[in-house]
């Protein structure tokens, strides 16, 4: 039987997918990596008060205290996050969408170590060399095409191991955020650990936004048929996501959510019309049964 951690990883990998795809149609209609950004956090809070306030309502609780190492933890999961996503956006410049997605899943490497250092959680060596055949399939993704030669340390490369290496620091904040919510039920750790991180996103975006990008806010409203969907798809996809960290290490979790790569292929070539070729087909494969096998031997 399937464990119920691994479906919610499964649902927030399948939502996350639909949530690039339309940041990356946002980015391209003008709006700067930080506008897309945005509009991801400014669609999502009320969402995520309204899911909090449910979660309160139908568990009959009343609101818990949150401690200063609940919101030590939410900054860094929130901050991490943001750039995580602008640096994503910014590499949707730089190559494919399935491509660029693959980048990012260096986080379960990342993740173990964070894991280990900041909650001192551990997976099986076995499930660590496992994931090492993903960071194998990185490095055949990060093969600049012209030239024939390997250029681990192009743009590409540094802006998905960038966003990788702060995705990843997101989940640890947001597992150990959702760990110090005194509450047995999963769904309500997750509801209020989304609540509070995602509006503290969304005002800290709007006040950089004003500083350094004016005209962006606006342009970000101008786009609300769109960017409302993002906001949904990705209230869903972290609320998901930090459910699942409520039930598992966040290593094993982001592991399971390496079917993105799947995902994002599709939406690759279904959607944007890009190709594939055969040597990233080799690299998304190799992170695929990276996959499957930190799942197996862990």
């Amino acid at each position: 039987m399937i464990e119920p951690w691994v479906l919610v990883a499964l649902a927030a990998a399948a939502v996350q997918t639909a949530r690039f795809a339309l940041q990356k149609t946002l980015k391209g209609a003008g709006l700067s990596a930080a506008g897309a950004t945005f509009s991801r956090f400014l669609y999502a809070a009320p969402l995520a008060l309204v899911v909090s306030a449910v979660a309160l309502w139908v568990t009959d609780a009343a609101l818990p205290p949150l401690t200063p190492r609940f919101w030590a933890f939410a900054v860094i999961g929130g901050l991490g996050q943001i750039v995580a996503t602008m640096a994503t956006v910014q590499l949707f410049s730089e190559r494919n969408f399935a491509v660029g997605i693959a980048f990012t899943k260096t986080e379960p490497l990342l993740v173990a170590l964070f894991s280990f250092v900041l909650l001192g959680e551990r997976i099986s060596s076995a499930g660590f060399a496992a994931i090492l055949v993903g960071a194998a399939g990185v490095v055949l993704l990060s093969w600049r095409t012209g030239g024939g030669r390997l250029a681990l340390f192009n743009r590409a490369t540094g802006l998905g191991l960038l966003a990788g290496a702060l995705f990843g620091l997101a989940a640890i904040g947001y597992r150990g955020a959702t760990l110090e919510v005194p509450s047995a039920d999963p769904l309500l750790r997750a509801g209020l650990t989304l609540a509070a991180v995602t509006l503290m996103q969304a005002v800290a975006l709007t006040l950089w936004l004003v500083w350094r990008e004016p005209g962006q806010v606006g342009r970000v409203i101008a786009a609300r048929r769109t960017a409302v969907w993002m906001g949904l798809t990705g209230m869903a996809g972290s609320l998901c996501w930090f459910t699942a960290f409520t039930l598992q290490n966040a290593a094993m979790v982001f592991a399971v959510g390496q079917v993105e790569v799947i995902f994002s292929l599709l939406a690759s070539v279904l959607v944007f019309g890009e190709r594939i070729t055969r040597r990233e087909g080799w690299g998304i494969a190799l992170v695929t049964a990276s996959v499957l096998g930190v799942v197996a031997l862990r």
